[in-house]
């Protein structure tokens, strides 16, 4: 196809699905080095593509105020834009019905769900494969190159001096970045493992960030209390900074240790090595951390997975899939990775 002026890419899931799609962003940009591109995401993500160099406009879906008027201003907004190609890794019937909508000529998605008619050309979506090579895949139909995987984010300089300050006092120390949060609980490790764990890693000078977002707030006021407030190796950023300035801290970490959530997403994103925890998602669905060096905690049980996402409560009402990960092996593996 004729290089197209005006390109838009899609996806109005979570955090982590948005930081996933930062490779196929770049990738596509190489293709088209002189096209305009767009990236639509829900408000919560729209931060991470911020200071992206090769996003134009980030345009916001706020769905989850308002379903009915988010679609209608949506589907106003893209026809006025005229783009010329959308690339689309969320696959759902709303997002395919706005742009089928919205007149844009070629629409590249995955095919599967009920809307993939609207569609013009649709992609295989395999189980296996990590989930940035399948966003990548969608490619196919204008490239063969292949395209380089690191996901990435971009924080400011003002962004980097907060992170500065706010771990100045562990200065010295080698600093882990711990994030015990979810949006989804049956995905948490437990919390008494969390503060068994930091125990054992202030014990041995290692200097703790708790990272975390509004919603983490009292899991890490917890864990903080369990240490004591006044203990000089760990400091408590949850709700403190934002996704950004969250990003720039981790930069200045030696490791995250997270469950499979943002966290995660944003340590591979800063190029930091990552030790998380799986539960009731498995590897296999293409969520994994996937830098050299990561590595993922989890036990083998018939009942895993019990969902694409997690839930509120173990179906099995025993939760051993998180149970059952021991803190010893984890300080081991810290121990011998860290020095």
């Amino acid at each position: 196809m004729k290089e197209p002026p005006n390109i838009l890419i899609v996806q109005t899931a979570f955090i982590g699905d948005v930081i996933l799609i930062t490779p196929l962003i770049r990738a596509t940009a190489e293709l088209y080095p002189q096209a305009k591109i767009d990236v639509m995401v829900v408000s919560e993500a729209a931060i991470l593509i911020k200071n992206n160099p090769y996003v134009k406009e980030v345009i916001v879906d706020e769905k989850r105020k308002n379903v009915l008027l988010s679609t209608l201003q949506l589907i106003k907004q893209i026809k006025r834009k005229h783009y010329d190609l959308v690339i689309s890794p969320h696959s759902s019937f709303r997002t395919h019905l706005i742009l089928y909508l919205s007149k844009i000529p070629e629409r590249i998605g995955f095919n599967r769900g009920s809307a993939k008619w609207m569609l013009t050309k649709r992609i295989e979506h395999p189980v296996g494969p990590h989930k940035i090579v399948k966003n990548l895949g969608l490619l196919k139909p204008l490239s063969d190159r292949e395209f380089d995987l690191q996901t990435e984010l971009f924080p400011s300089d003002k962004d980097k001096q907060k992170a500065e300050i706010l771990l100045q006092p562990l200065s010295g120390k080698t600093i882990i970045a711990v994030a015990p949060g979810s949006i989804w609980q049956t995905k948490c490790w437990l919390l008494k493992s969390y503060i068994t764990l930091c125990r054992k890693l202030i014990d041995s000078s290692y200097g703790i960030v708790l990272i975390g977002g509004e919603s983490d707030k009292l899991l890490c006021a917890e864990i903080e209390d369990a240490i004591g407030k006044d203990n000089a190796n760990l400091i408590n950023l949850a709700g403190v900074t934002n996704l950004l300035e969250s990003a720039a801290v981790i930069k200045k970490c030696s490791l995250m240790i997270c469950n499979d959530s943002g966290a995660m997403h944003i340590a591979n994103a800063m190029q930091i090595r990552v030790f998380a925890f799986f539960g009731p998602t498995v590897q296999r669905f293409g969520y994994y951390p996937y830098r050299h060096g990561d590595r993922v905690f989890e036990v083998d049980l018939e009942c895993r997975p019990c969902g694409s996402h997690g839930s509120k409560k173990c179906p099995q009402k025993h939760h051993n899939c998180m149970q059952k990960i021991e803190v010893e092996p984890v300080f081991a593996a810290v121990k011998s990775t860290l020095g």
